[in-house]
């Protein structure tokens, strides 16, 4: 969830869903501090890889709406963030950002792996389906995590 904020703070702060790609590293290099621009910039390919935003020349769009983002006074992202997540965690992320209790979710998830045999990655993907959440870009993931384990 919190790459999701990261992301979507420099959208808000400008009240746009697009903006110039040096603009959402100024946010968040020196307007707020989180990062620095080399930081920034690994956060645009991560949130690019993960379908948050899309890279249109130099320019950047949130590819969901900002609204739907509350960005506490008092947020500091973690730097963890800039690192590569599983689809699981992508899928358990998208299921939060849903309303999803991540407690619940993680328990539904288990209980689906054991029952139906999968692997965690299948196992969210089904989950998330079942409960409405598109996450159609991560099933291939999931596919292939299929086929690499049995």
């Amino acid at each position: 969830m919190s790459l999701r904020v990261a992301v979507a703070a420099p959208f808000v702060q400008n009240g746009s869903r697009r903006l110039r790609e040096n603009e959402f590293v100024v946010a968040l290099s020196l307007d707020r501090d989180w990062f620095s621009p080399d930081q920034a910039q690994r956060l645009i390919d991560i949130a690019t890889r993960e379908s948050l935003l899309d890279r249109d020349g130099d320019d950047l769009e949130l590819a969901f709406d900002p609204a739907a983002v509350t960005v506490p006074d008092d947020f500091v992202p973690d730097e963890d963030l800039l690192q590569e997540r599983s689809a699981f965690e992508r899928v358990l992320d998208a299921l939060v950002a849903e309303g999803i209790e991540k407690q619940v979710a993680v328990g539904a998830i288990n209980t689906l792996q054991q029952e139906l045999g999968l692997t965690i990655e299948a196992a969210a993907v089904v989950y998330a389906h079942r409960e409405g959440v598109d996450v159609d870009d991560l099933a291939p993931i999931a596919r292939s995590a299929l086929t690499e384990d049995g």
